[in-house]
C-alpha cells in the first residue's frame, strides 16, 4: 500500500493561559462516563473544498468515540457559530450544552493539489485553549489527517499517545471450512483502504509488523512447506527467512526490527530460534523435547515471553533475550498460548482456554495480576495498539453441523470495557497492530 507520508506538520502552539483545573481523562479507571465534546463544522471557503473538511471532520469524530473516551453533543444545541479560527468562543454557550471540550477548526485550499487544515482545543470550563495545531498536505491524503487529528487530541485530552494514524495486517478468510482460503490483507485501524498483500494461492498465518520497517514477517504454506517468510509492504517483495530443514512458524520481529523470533519443529521437538536479519545467521534459544512457540520481545528486547508444554501443559514462560534464565510465569488454571508484550512494557497479554472457554487476558510481566478481558467460545490472537491501551483480537462462535461460523476481528479497552468488532470485507483473524506511521 503506497501511502504518501509528504504530510508537513506546521505546529502552531498557541498561548495557553492559566487553567483553573486541566481537563483530562484518566484511562486506567474502569468504568467511566465519555467525555462530552463539542465540535462544529469546519470553517471553509469554498463547497468543495467544504467536502474535505466535512469528510475529515467525521473521521476524526469517529476515531475519538470509538475509543469510548468521548462522546460528542449533538450539533443542534449549538448556539454559537465560528466564521473564523481568530474568533474566539463563547464559553457560557459551550457551557449551556454541558460540552466540556471544543474543537475549532478551518480548512483552506492551498493551491488544486494541497489543503491546510487547523484546530484549536479548548477546555471549556477554564475557558483556555489546550493545543492548537496546523496541517498542510495533499488533498488524497485527508484521511491521513483527520487520523493524525485525532491522534492529537486523543493525547492532549489523555496524557497518553493516540493510535488513530495506523494500520492492522490481519489473515482474511473465504470459503467452507474444508478449503478455506487464508490470505493476508491490510487496512487502517478503522476499516479504510483495504488492501490484499497476497494471491491466496498458499496459506498464509501468523502476519506481524516490523516496529520501524514497512515490512511484515508471517508464515506461508508456499511449496507445501510451512515456512517464515518477510514482506515488503511498499514493494511486494517476498523472502524466505533462513534455510532451515523443516518448518518454521510464529515469527515476531525484535524491537530494532533487525531481528526475527521463530520456531522450528524437527523431529518431534519445536524450539525457539532468533535470526539476525542482517547477518542472516541463526542462534537457537530453547533446547529441549518440549514445544517452545509463540515468543515475543520485551520492548527493551532484553528479555522474551513464550509458551511451552515443557511443564505437563501450555503455560508461559519468560526468559532473557539469549535464553538464560527461563521462568514460569502462569500458574492460573487452563492453559496459555499466543503471549505478546505491550509496547509500554508493563502488561504481557495472552489466550487462555480453561473450563470449555477462551479468554484474553493480561497479566504483568511477574505474572501476577492476571485479568481476564474477553470471552467466548473461540477468542485468540490478541495484538497492542502501539499505546498499549486497546487490545485486537479474533473471535468465532460456536457453528452449525453443516455451517462454519463466521471468524470477525474485535477490539477491546485495556479495563475490559468498549468490546468493537473491527469491519472487513471477509471473516478476518491474527491481526496485528502497526506503530504509528513514520
Amino acid at each position: 500500500m503506497k501511502y504518501k507520508f509528504l504530510l508537513a506538520f506546521v505546529l502552531s502552539f498557541f498561548a495557553i493561559g492559566v487553567a483553573k483545573a486541566e481537563l483530562s481523562i484518566d484511562v486506567n479507571g474502569a468504568m467511566r462516563e465519555p467525555m462530552p465534546v463539542a465540535f462544529p463544522e469546519m470553517i471553509h471557503d469554498g463547497f468543495f473544498v467544504g467536502q474535505y473538511g466535512k469528510k475529515i471532520r467525521e473521521v476524526v469524530m469517529a476515531d475519538l468515540e470509538r475509543s469510548g473516551l468521548f462522546k460528542f453533543v449533538d450539533e443542534r444545541s449549538y448556539i454559537q457559530e465560528f466564521s473564523s479560527m481568530e474568533q474566539e468562543p463563547t464559553f457560557v454557550d459551550w457551557k449551556a450544552i454541558n460540552a466540556m471540550a471544543l474543537i475549532q477548526s478551518a480548512i483552506k485550499e492551498v493551491d488544486a493539489n494541497n489543503l491546510r487544515v487547523e484546530f484549536r482545543l479548548w477546555d471549556v470550563y477554564a475557558e483556555n485553549q489546550m493545543k492548537g495545531q496546523s496541517f498542510t498536505t495533499t488533498k488524497d491524503n485527508w484521511r491521513r489527517v483527520a487520523h493524525v487529528m485525532a491522534d492529537a487530541i486523543y493525547e492532549r485530552l489523555t496524557g497518553e499517545k493516540g493510535y488513530f494514524d495506523t494500520r492492522i495486517v490481519y489473515v482474511s478468510e473465504t470459503g467452507p471450512a474444508t478449503r478455506r482460503v487464508k490470505r493476508l490483507a491490510i487496512m487502517d485501524q478503522d476499516g479504510e483502504n483495504h488492501k490484499f498483500l497476497t494471491s491466496g494461492a498458499s496459506m498464509a498465518l501468523t502476519p506481524r509488523f516490523s516496529p520501524n520497517l514497512q515490512k511484515i514477517t508471517y508464515m506461508s504454506y508456499a511449496g507445501n512447506t510451512p515456512r517464515v517468510y518477510i514482506l515488503d509492504i511498499e514493494t511486494g517483495k517476498q523472502e524466505l527467512l533462513g534455510n532451515f530443514p523443516g518448518m518454521t512458524f510464529a515469527p515476531r520481529f525484535s524491537p530494532d526490527s533487525s531481528k526475527v523470533l521463530l520456531s522450528f519443529a524437527s523431529r518431534g521437538k519445536t524450539n525457539i530460534y532468533e535470526m539476525d536479519l542482517k547477518k542472516r545467521t541463526s542462534k537457537q534459544l530453547t533446547f529441549g523435547s518440549a514445544i517452545d512457540t509463540s515468543a515475543s520481545y520485551s520492548p527493551d528486547g532484553e528479555q522474551i515471553v513464550f509458551n511451552s508444554d515443557r511443564g505437563g501443559n501450555q503455560q508461559l514462560y519468560v526468559m532473557n533475550a539469549d535464553g538464560s534464565d527461563v521462568k514460569r510465569i502462569s500458574f492460573g488454571s487452563g492453559r496459555y498460548a499466543t503471549p505478546v508484550w505491550s509496547p509500554r512494557g508493563d502488561y504481557i497479554a495472552f489466550t487462555k482456554m480453561a473450563g470449555g472457554q477462551f479468554y484474553i487476558g493480561v497479566m504483568y510481566p511477574d505474572g501476577s495480576g492476571e485479568r481476564l478481558l474477553a470471552s467466548g467460545y473461540l477468542v485468540e490472537g490478541p495484538t497492542w495498539s502501539p499505546n498499549g491501551r486497546v487490545l485486537m483480537y479474533f473471535r468465532q462462535e460456536k457453528g452449525g453441523r453443516r455451517s462454519t461460523a463466521p471468524v470477525k476481528l474485535y477490539s477491546i479497552d485495556l479495563t475490559g470495557y468498549n468490546e468493537r468488532q473491527i469491519l472487513t470485507p471477509a471473516d478476518g483473524s491474527d491481526p496485528a497492530w502497526s506503530p504509528l506511521l513514520p
